[in-house]
């Protein structure tokens, strides 16, 4: 058993998820039961599983938990540039919201790659 708050990744991966509920606030009100609701989710998502992984008895185990998180970092990865072209989110914060996505997708992709060897 491993302590999540002591992943790297799970650290990024909250950060993300609180900066992802700020942003969102200042989307159309006509979205929160539909795009804001499913960038929240999507977000939530990769920490909560990382976090779930983290208990289970087996590396194998914790690695099928950190393949869902990489899941939901690439719905995530689509809903901020189905943002951006819905002009929710200016070009700039969608190019940073993207880097830090792609950096967790690389650490969950070092972190499988680990559990496996």
């Amino acid at each position: 058993m491993k302590d999540f708050r002591k992943l790297n990744v799970w650290e990024k991966a909250h950060q993300l998820t609180l900066k992802i509920y700020k942003v969102t606030e200042k989307y159309p009100r006509e979205e929160l039961y539909g795009l804001i609701s499913q960038i929240r989710r999507a977000g939530v998502s990769i920490p909560t599983n990382i976090a779930e992984g983290a208990v289970r008895s087996s590396d194998a185990d914790f690695a099928r938990f950190l393949y869902i998180a990489l899941g939901s970092t690439s719905e995530l990865e689509y809903l901020i540039l189905l943002s951006q072209d819905l002009k929710f989110i200016k070009r700039e914060l969608y190019t940073e919201l993207n880097n830090e996505i792609n950096e967790i997708k690389k650490m969950l992709i070092s972190l499988i790659q680990k559990l496996k060897a």
